[in-house]
């Protein structure tokens, strides 16, 4: 009888296991000027690798290079060790996600100065190491991401390794019309891969799909022309907002490309049609989150509605609306507000913290930034509210400008032709440049700390 239960138990062990990895060993999951990077090699890498890493619970994954990110990634998963991913990597951020996750260490691939607590740093040469499967318990958990802070403190998101298959699952037939249907698909991405939409299009696309990804983060346009010509076959790029009106507004000539995917930011609809009248290719922006992955996709140039991925379902409720997926163990309560279509999409009607109400009137956050954005000779702008408050209950608007000749009264002089006054912003500071991060967010207390200079 014995006997019988040890057997039954090691096949209920093996049945969940999971592979941190598909396809054949000879296919590109990775690639640059020096062209293929098959994925056999990359798992003798992330043998040898997993084999060097220190004895800890957790990692905080700063590799720039995104193939070493990936190898990184996976061999702290093969050691069973958590990665952290940080909002941002600055030493102060990457201080304090240590602090709340203590045993923790960083890895990376360069020196860094100042140097992290704890730095592994990997070396020029990879090691390889022959051996079996890389595989981790299906229930295991991978990876903490934290949110971007743009609407105050950064929160932890848990993910497992099942639900990243799953989302992942989802992202591919959402893409599938974008990808090589005989082949692999090469991508390039600009944003990088500690934040949650690069995880999903830069790492686990190439860790579980037909895809192969360049192992550079490009930043300006030249650099990114430069990255994309690398590719063998039109590849996809996987951009934000701020970065796609950058390559529009250069007029920098990109190669063929398969298409270009953007999140992180709403992507107005303009920019969208100036790109892919620009690029010859459509535009496919994709709606998510940390707490939820991507679940929703559209063609902003063509259409205003979301569509569903897979699975997905959204239910609406005072607060927010409740995200039902698929690869979520419950539902996820979102800021955002929808309003669902008969044909099962839905448009955005912005966030509940983003309404305003004063004086018996309404707006939003988001549409008074847009009509910022709209004064000529504003190249860049965010409108918030502060925590101060002018009378009982009704907190002060401000806004930052980057108007490069204008100054704060000429352009309040113009917003008072579009908002109503008493949304009008009470302090307008112009700036050189707006404190985003690697993903083009506003972290709020970046806002804050600019205003009170």
């Amino acid at each position: 009888m014995s006997a019988v239960i040890h057997t039954t138990a090691a096949q209920s062990a093996i049945e969940t296991r999971a592979a941190l990895t598909a396809g054949a060993g000879d296919r590109a999951i990775a690639f640059d000027a020096r062209g293929d990077i098959a994925l056999e090699r990359f798992h003798r890498e992330v043998r040898g690798v997993a084999a060097a890493l220190p004895e800890a619970p957790y990692a905080i994954n700063l590799c720039e290079d995104r193939y070493r990110f990936l190898v990184a990634f996976c061999a702290a998963a093969l050691r069973g060790q958590v990665t952290l991913l940080p909002s941002s990597r600055a030493a102060a951020v990457v201080d304090e996600v240590m602090a709340g996750h203590p045993g923790s260490y960083c890895l990376g691939d360069h020196p860094l100065a100042p140097v992290p607590p704890h730095y592994t740093c990997l070396p020029p040469v990879l090691p390889q190491l022959d051996g079996g499967p890389l595989e981790v318990a299906a229930d295991a958990l991978v990876a903490i991401g934290f949110t971007s802070g743009s609407t105050g403190q950064p929160t932890a998101n848990r993910k497992h390794w099942a639900s990243f298959q799953r989302s992942t699952a989802q992202n591919l037939a959402a893409l599938a019309d974008l990808l090589d249907r005989h082949g692999s698909t090469h991508v390039v991405a600009t944003v990088p891969p500690q934040h949650m939409y690069g995880m999903e299009m830069s790492v686990l696309l190439p860790l579980l799909g037909p895809v192969a990804v360049h192992g550079a983060r490009p930043f300006f346009p030249d650099d990114v022309a430069g990255a994309l010509a690398e590719a063998i076959t039109p590849p996809l790029l996987v951009t934000t907002p701020v970065h796609l009106r950058a390559l529009v507004e250069s007029g920098v000539a990109l190669p063929p490309l398969a298409g270009i995917v953007s999140a992180t930011a709403p992507l107005p609809a303009t920019l969208a049609q100036a790109a892919e009248a620009r690029f010859g290719c459509e535009v496919r922006e994709v709606f998510g989150s940390t707490e939820t992955c991507v679940f929703a996709r559209r063609r902003t140039a063509v259409e205003t509605a979301w569509t569903l991925l897979p699975g997905v379902r959204l239910a609406p409720q005072p607060d927010g609306t409740a995200v039902h997926a698929p690869h979520l163990d419950q539902p996820v309560v979102l800021a955002d507000l929808v309003e669902l279509l008969p044909d099962g999409r839905f448009e955005l009607r912005g966030r509940n913290a983003d309404l305003l109400e004063i004086a018996g009137k309404r707006a939003s956050l988001a549409d008074l930034t847009r009509k910022l954005l709209a004064v000529p000779g504003v190249v860049d702008g965010v409108v918030l509210q502060l925590d101060a408050c002018d009378g009982p209950g009704v907190r002060r608007i401000a806004a930052l400008a980057v108007a490069p000749g204008l100054d704060a009264a000429g352009i309040l002089a113009a917003l008072r032709r579009q908002v109503d006054p008493v949304f009008l912003p009470r302090r307008l500071r112009c700036v050189d440049t707006l404190p985003r991060n690697d993903t083009g967010k506003l972290p709020r207390d970046a806002l804050l700390a600019l205003l009170q200079t």
